[in-house]
C-alpha cells in the first residue's frame, strides 16, 4: 500500500505538469486558459491529494477527542487550549462548521477503535470480508465492527466523510433479539450491505446515498421499519403561529404518507419550472409554457396552490387547480411482502418518488383506496415484456420502467420518476422496439444531453445497460439497478425473515 507521502506527491506531481509550479493565487489564469479535460484533471488531482490529508486530519481529530476525554478534566488536550471539548478544538483549527467538526471528530474515533475494537454484541462481524479469510483461517486483527469498512473505505479515499456519514447513519444498527444466531445474521447483513452501499458512493450523490441506506434498512429490519413509520405518524403535527406583526407562520411535521402526497401535489404543478419532462400533448405543452411564463415565484405559486386545494377539497378540479399533471401517490409493494402481512408477519412497501420505506400494509391501505398495477418482473427486477409496437412507451409501460429503474438511471442522478422521460436505446426509425427491455428512464436533462452530445446506451439480452461516451477511448459505464431496488426484488436475497423476534 503506499504512503501517504507516495499518494500526495503523485497528485502534486500531476497539478505541476498541468500548471506549473505557481501559487494557489497566480494559480486562476493558468486554469482558465486551460480544456475541459485538463480541468476535470485539476479537479481529480487536487480532490485525491485532499482526500489523503482529510484522512490523516480525520484520525488526528479522533485522537484530540480521546486525549480530550471528560475523565481527564482541566488536562485534557482541547481543555488546555480553552476549549470545552474536541469538537469545538477542531472547528477552530479546520475553520468547518461545528455540524463537519463532529462528523469528522467521531469517524476519527471509529478509526481508531477500529484497529483496536472492543468486543461486545454485534462486534463480531468485519463488512469488508463478513465471510472471514478466504483460507477459513483466523482472522489477523480481532474483532471488528459490522461498519469497519466504512472507516477503512474512506482512509483509502474510497468515500468522503458526508459520505461515510450518511451510509452509517442510514444503515443505523442492526436489531438485537437477544438470540445469538439472528443477532450475527442481522450484523452479517448489516456489514454486507455497507459494503455494496461504498460500492454504490461514486455513483450517488450523498442525499440518494443516505436515502438509500435507509431503505435497505427498512428491508433487512421490516419490524423496525414498521415501528419507525408508526412513531413518524404519531409525531405528525401542524402548528400556526403570529409575530408580533400579527403575520401568521406555520410549521408542518409530516409523517411518511403526508410527506408524499404534498409533495406530489407541488410537484405536480411545479414541474414545468423544475426540469420536469417535456409535454408532447399540445395543451400540456400551452399550459406549461404559461406556468414557465408566470411572473410569480416557485414560493408564491406553492402558497396559491396550497390555499387553492384547501378552498375546492375533495371537490376539486384536476385540470384547474393541477395543471397538466394531476398528483398522485405510487406505493411499490412485492407480492411476498404484501402476503406476509396477510400472515401477519411484518413486510415493507417504498413510496416510488422518495423511495421512503412504509410498512406493507400501507400498500394494502392505498390499493383498497386507489387500486393498483400488477407488474411482473422476473428475478433482477427486468418487466416482463408486454410486447408494445407503438412510437411512444404506453402509461403501463412507463410505470413499469418506473418500477424498475426508480428515476434517471444516468451515473450520479437522483431525479425521480415523475422528472423523467422514457428513452429508445435503439432508435425507433431505425427499427427499435418500443418494448420494456429496450427502454430507460431519463430526466429531461440527460435525454437531452445524450441525444446532442454523441452519447449512446446499450444493451445485451436482459444484461446490464451500458453507457457509451462519445470519447472513443472511454470505456462503457454500467448503469446498475438502484441497490435499493435490488433488495426489493429479492436478487440480493436480504435474510430479513431471519431476523424477527421469537414468539
Amino acid at each position: 500500500m503506499d504512503t501517504f507521502g507516495a499518494l500526495i506527491d503523485q497528485h502534486v506531481r500531476s497539478l505541476i505538469a498541468m500548471l506549473g509550479d505557481v501559487s494557489v493565487s497566480d494559480s486562476a489564469p493558468v486554469i482558465a486558459r486551460l480544456g475541459y479535460d485538463d480541468v476535470v484533471a485539476v479537479i481529480e488531482s487536487a480532490s485525491g491529494a485532499m482526500a489523503v490529508l482529510e484522512g490523516l486530519r480525520t484520525v488526528a481529530a479522533g485522537a484530540a477527542a480521546r486525549l480530550s476525554a471528560r475523565d481527564a478534566g482541566h488536562s485534557g488536550l482541547a481543555q488546555r487550549r480553552g476549549h470545552r471539548s474536541a469538537i469545538s478544538l477542531v472547528q477552530e483549527l479546520t475553520g468547518v462548521s461545528r455540524m463537519q467538526a463532529g462528523k469528522v471528530t467521531r469517524l476519527g474515533q471509529e478509526l481508531l477503535d477500529t484497529t483496536a475494537p472492543a468486543a461486545g454484541a454485534g462486534a463480531t462481524v468485519g463488512c469488508a470480508d463478513p465471510a472471514g479469510p478466504p483460507d477459513g483461517g483466523q482472522p489477523d486483527a480481532g474483532p471488528r465492527t459490522w461498519h469497519a469498512c466504512l472507516g477503512e473505505a474512506f482512509t483509502a479515499g474510497r468515500i468522503s466523510v458526508d459520505q461515510q456519514t450518511a451510509i452509517r447513519r442510514g444503515l443505523g444498527e442492526p436489531p438485537d433479539s437477544g438470540d445469538a444466531q439472528i443477532d450475527a445474521d442481522a450484523v452479517a447483513a448489516w456489514a454486507i450491505a455497507a459494503e455494496q452501499l461504498i460500492d454504490e458512493a461514486s455513483r450517488r450523490t450523498v442525499e440518494d446515498l443516505g436515502s438509500a441506506a435507509r431503505t435497505i434498512r427498512d428491508q433487512l429490519d421490516p419490524e423496525g421499519a414498521a415501528r419507525r413509520f408508526h412513531t413518524q405518524y404519531e409525531d405528525r403535527s401542524f402548528r400556526m403561529w403570529a409575530d408580533a406583526d400579527g403575520i401568521r407562520f406555520a410549521k408542518i411535521r409530516f409523517e411518511p404518507g403526508g410527506a408524499a402526497w404534498a409533495a406530489t401535489v407541488f410537484d405536480a404543478a411545479l414541474r414545468p419550472r423544475r426540469g420536469g419532462p417535456r409535454f408532447v400533448d399540445p395543451d400540456e405543452r400551452a399550459t406549461g409554457e404559461e406556468l414557465a411564463a408566470d411572473p410569480r415565484s416557485n414560493e408564491q405559486l406553492a402558497y396559491d396552490l396550497l390555499i387553492d386545494v384547501l378552498h375546492a377539497g375533495a371537490l376539486a378540479d384536476a385540470a384547474s387547480v393541477f395543471g397538466a399533471r394531476q398528483a398522485g401517490v405510487r406505493v411499490v409493494v412485492s407480492s411476498k411482502a404484501l402476503d406476509a402481512t396477510r400472515e401477519g408477519l411484518p413486510g415493507t412497501a417504498t413510496i416510488e418518488e422518495t423511495a421512503t420505506s412504509v410498512p406493507a400494509t400501507f400498500a394494502g391501505q392505498r390499493i383498497c383506496d386507489s387500486g393498483g398495477v400488477e407488474c411482473t418482473v422476473d428475478d433482477a427486477g427486468n418487466p416482463l415484456k408486454l410486447g408494445r409496437t407503438a412510437r411512444l412507451f404506453s402509461a403501463t409501460q412507463r410505470l413499469a420502467l418506473a418500477v424498475r429503474d426508480g428515476g434517471c438511471v444516468w451515473l450520479g442522478c437522483d431525479r425521480p420518476p415523475s422528472y423523467c422521460e422514457a428513452h429508445h436505446i435503439d432508435k425507433y426509425s431505425e427499427g427499435g422496439r418500443t418494448d420494456l427491455d429496450r427502454g430507460v428512464l431519463l430526466c429531461a436533462f440527460h435525454h437531452m444531453n445524450l441525444h446532442h452530445h454523441g452519447w449512446w446506451i446499450t444493451r445485451d439480452g436482459t444484461g446490464p445497460f451500458l453507457l457509451h461516451s462519445p470519447d472513443p477511448d472511454a470505456p462503457p459505464s454500467t448503469l446498475r439497478p438502484r441497490l435499493e431496488r435490488r433488495y426489493l426484488w429479492g436478487d440480493l436475497q436480504p435474510p430479513s425473515t431471519r431476523f424477527r423476534y421469537a414468539a
